[in-house]
């Protein structure tokens, strides 16, 4: 069981790219097409969101919390061997490119998961150095017991990754690696 979190999503649009493209749209198509790949190895997904909506109760100023704390209720009710949260970075320098995925610092599982999916970003983008960095200030993860990571795609503030992630083409590619490194993760059977 796979829990799928499209970060951001109805006010909340997340980063604005370079070409105004909103973070929350490209998260949630890499999801849905992660959803269908994951479905396809027998894999019963679960996704926060399917559609553009954010899952507070209103435009309180409290509604990013309210927000947050219900994709943790829904960790804890479902109770998924893995979550990946999908997003997109941003830098206020133009060149920093490259996907990045974060994990609990001190969770071993979620390390191994980040690991795994870092590894198939690094073949869809063969000069990414980047490795997974364990965090221990992030929401999601803190908050959750399960093993979660977050991924991040790429930069929204670089024009060249901007335009990639904005295309049904590369986000298909990206969900393939995710989905590539979640199925290695699965075979370890460290999920349980």
């Amino acid at each position: 069981v796979v829990l799928i979190d499209s970060g951001h999503g109805g006010s909340d649009p997340g980063k604005i790219g370079i070409h105004q493209e909103k973070e929350k749209d490209i998260n949630l198509q890499i999801a849905k097409r992660l959803k269908k790949q994951l479905e396809k190895n027998g894999v019963n997904v679960y996704m926060t969101r399917e559609n553009d909506v954010d899952l507070s109760e209103g435009d309180g100023g409290n509604s990013k919390v309210q927000d947050l704390k219900r994709r943790c209720e829904m960790v804890r009710k479902i109770q998924p061997d893995c979550v990946l949260s999908i997003h997109q970075n941003s830098y206020p320098e133009e060149a920093i490119h490259g996907a990045q995925v974060f994990y609990y610092a001190t969770s071993e599982r979620s390390r191994m998961l980040a690991s795994m999916i870092q590894k198939e970003f690094q073949v869809l983008q063969p000069d990414n150095r980047r490795l997974e960095k364990g965090n221990d200030s992030y929401y999601l993860l803190k908050k959750t017991a399960k093993p979660i990571v977050i991924a991040e795609c790429g930069f929204l503030s670089n024009a060249e990754e901007a335009e990639k992630l904005v295309t049904q083409e590369y986000q298909e590619r990206v969900a393939w690696r995710i989905h590539m490194g979640i199925m290695k993760y699965i075979g370890t059977g460290q999920t349980a």
